[in-house]
């Protein structure tokens, strides 16, 4: 059985959505981030950066969403969610792939770090105008490139589009303006019942207050 290690809205949502998108038989196993279960032992044994997602499936675990995004839809795709290895579509994917994570997502990633994620003593409020100015000249690249209709390869979702999707769910959540095609294109993929699905699922695990 495949078990998501995970908390609502956080990276394990790219995951928990690409299961639900592929309708694989999978359970969410609860890391809450307020308790600090993250550095609790029994996680730091699945994952010693204490970060998520993981993931298990047999004898294998998995950190890093791209990595996972890719095992799954490489393993249990069935050619869907990837373009045809060696073709110019699987290069372009490539392309994507590494500039959502590495431009697009990181300055994102430092307004959440020093808002809200790091220690308060680590907090650098100097940074945030910074990251924003990272954020919107990586922003720039990628609206050049999204297509007023469908998705970032053709006619199909793939994994970048997912990726690219919940990273600019974050960028909305901490109020960074976006184009119209981009967040028409945010607005589109995250309408698909495989993520609402995904989302349940994670939220009905969080403690009832």
């Amino acid at each position: 059985m495949i078990t998501l290690y995970g908390f609502p809205k956080s990276r394990s949502l790219r995951i928990s959505w690409l299961l639900e998108e592929l309708g694989l038989p999978w359970q969410y196993h609860l890391v809450n981030f307020t308790q600090r279960e993250h550095r609790s032992p029994e996680y730091l044994a699945i994952n010693p950066a204490g970060k998520i997602p993981a993931l298990t499936n047999g004898d294998l675990t998995l950190t890093e969403s791209g990595a996972i995004a890719l095992y799954l839809a490489k393993r249990y795709g069935k050619g869907r969610f990837l373009p045809v290895a060696g073709s110019d579509e699987d290069a372009l994917h490539d392309f994507w792939l590494c500039y959502i994570l590495t431009e697009l997502e990181q300055p994102l990633w430092t307004m959440g770090k020093h808002k809200f994620a790091l220690p308060p003593s680590q907090r650098v409020e100097a940074v945030l105008a910074t990251a924003q100015w990272e954020f919107a000249k990586a922003l720039k690249e990628v609206e050049a490139r999204i297509p007023e209709q469908g998705f970032l390869l053709g006619d199909e979702p793939t994994v970048a589009d997912i990726l690219l999707a919940h990273t600019l769910s974050w960028a909305a959540a901490f109020k960074q303006p976006l184009s119209p095609v981009a967040d028409a294109f945010r607005a589109r993929l995250t309408d698909r019942p495989a993520r609402a699905r995904a989302l349940e699922k994670e939220s009905a695990a969080l403690p009832a207050d």
